[in-house]
């Protein structure tokens, strides 16, 4: 028998005939189109950790790889944007369609678990991500990332990748470096840490929206 603390593979409701309406969709695809960017993105919250993705922010790419493989997520993105100026808009808009897509795939967020937490290490690194899918927008970062640049990545768009995703996520992300020296690693223990506590947070625990209010925007 699966373990319910596995998470939303062995966990979730199955769609088809008979299925109740209330409750996630577990799924969801957006579209994003400014004169900056240009985003499409799909996630399915019960996939297998299949990640297809198209575009040119190459630490992005593998960080995104990482986000869908440990959350057992699928993730397409095909996207594109003014990146011969800088990665800041794309990398931002990404973030936003990601949360965007989770928040459309929750639904009223019936039966979820609500919560998750995970600390994550990488070598040398242990990082902590925290969530509440509360459907109120909270972001903190706490991370002495030491060098300026991964590669050509600008480090300080880790903050607006994530800021973004919880914004349109609708829901408290709380992110900390606890120590560490490499800034790969710590930004890769991040994007670990942030996939294995939402994959806690989406699981199935019971039926009832997991709220005293009885309702999560």
């Amino acid at each position: 028998m699966a373990d319910r603390n596995d998470g939303p593979a062995e966990g979730l409701r199955a769609g088809g005939a008979g299925a109740p309406e209330a409750g996630p969709r577990w799924q969801a695809a957006v579209e994003r189109r400014t004169g900056e960017t240009d985003v499409r993105l799909s996630l399915n919250l019960r996939g297998s950790g299949q990640a297809k993705l198209e575009f040119p922010v190459p630490f992005l790419r593998h960080m995104l790889h990482l986000f869908a493989v440990h959350g057992r997520f699928d993730l397409t993105v095909q996207a594109d944007g003014d990146v011969d100026v800088d990665d800041h808009h794309l990398v931002e808009d990404i973030g936003l369609c990601l949360g965007k897509a989770l928040h459309q795939a929750l639904g009223d967020k019936r039966g979820i678990r609500r919560y998750g937490e995970r600390h994550t290490p990488m070598d040398e690194t242990l990082a902590r991500a925290v969530i509440d899918l509360s459907g109120r927008p909270a972001f903190v970062l706490q991370a002495d990332i030491p060098a300026e640049r991964v590669g050509t990545f600008p480090t300080e768009l880790v903050r607006e990748f994530f800021k973004s995703f919880a914004n349109e996520g609708r829901f408290a992300l709380h992110l900390a470096v606890l120590y560490g020296e490499d800034s790969h690693h710590m930004i890769e223990a991040l994007f670990k840490a942030t996939a294995a506590a939402l994959r806690e947070a989406v699981a199935l625990d019971g039926d009832a929206v997991p709220s005293s209010k009885g309702v999560l925007e």
